[in-house]
């Protein structure tokens, strides 16, 4: 699957909006509005792994059928070994479960990329990311959450950056093509202290769908993720 490292259409960084910040009642339109993103980051709840409920599989088909960018789908769901490969059946381009949930994380993740997704496993910030140091090459992308998860418009934990650089600097001591996304409280200003801690990957919310121009929010957010990611 060659698809597996290519870069973000500027320098290496993707711009993921999730649509926890959108307009359900008018997702066709909200995802319009973001046709300049790289994916569009679905976050699927059940109200038991995290306490707070958003959709399950037929509300991800209806936007994979109408979103004009790819799928980035991040199960915060309990028993991610039974029911993410069903997302990934979906068609949906990536497939992130939470490494707290699984029972068998490197098998999952070798079902999604069979399946034909990108496997990515998330971490909350209070879970060390050590323990995937050996595991880099089992996921395609690695989700350092700076919120905890479970609901939108949280503030950036900037105590986060210190173990997504651990996790940056292992994954270039290995030259690892491991995409690290982070999650939660992104905007121009704290998009910086994640690129250059290591982030190439950014979920935002409010900051993009907040936006009156949300084409023009993704282009400056991608900006200042690159400048960041040059600068050192």
């Amino acid at each position: 699957m060659p698809h597996r490292d290519e870069n973000g259409r500027d320098g290496g960084v993707r711009i993921n909006p999730s649509i926890l910040a959108a307009d359900f009642v008018n997702m066709q339109a909200e995802l319009a509005r973001i046709a300049a993103a790289d994916f569009v980051h679905v976050d699927v709840m059940d109200n038991h792994f995290v306490p707070n409920l958003t959709f399950g599989p037929q509300m991800v088909e209806r936007v994979q059928a109408t979103s004009p960018v790819p799928l980035d789908v991040h199960l915060m769901i309990a028993d991610p070994d039974r029911w993410a490969p069903g997302y990934a059946e979906l068609g949906a381009a990536s497939v992130t479960f939470h490494l707290e949930a699984a029972t068998e994380p490197v098998a999952l993740a070798r079902r999604l990329r069979a399946i034909g997704a990108r496997a990515g496993v998330a971490v909350k910030p209070a879970t060390a990311v050590e323990g995937l140091f050996d595991l880099l090459d089992d996921f395609d992308q690695i989700l350092v959450m700076t919120v905890e998860p479970g609901f939108g418009g949280q503030s950036f934990m900037p105590e986060t950056m210190p173990k997504l650089r651990r996790l940056a600097d292992e994954a270039r001591r290995r030259g690892s093509s491991v995409w690290l996304q982070v999650d939660g409280g992104i905007t121009e200003s704290t998009i910086a202290q994640a690129a250059d801690a290591g982030a190439d990957t950014f979920v935002a919310g409010s900051a993009v769908f907040g936006a009156e121009d949300p084409g023009a929010a993704i282009t400056g957010l991608r900006a200042a993720a690159a400048q960041h990611r040059h600068a050192h």
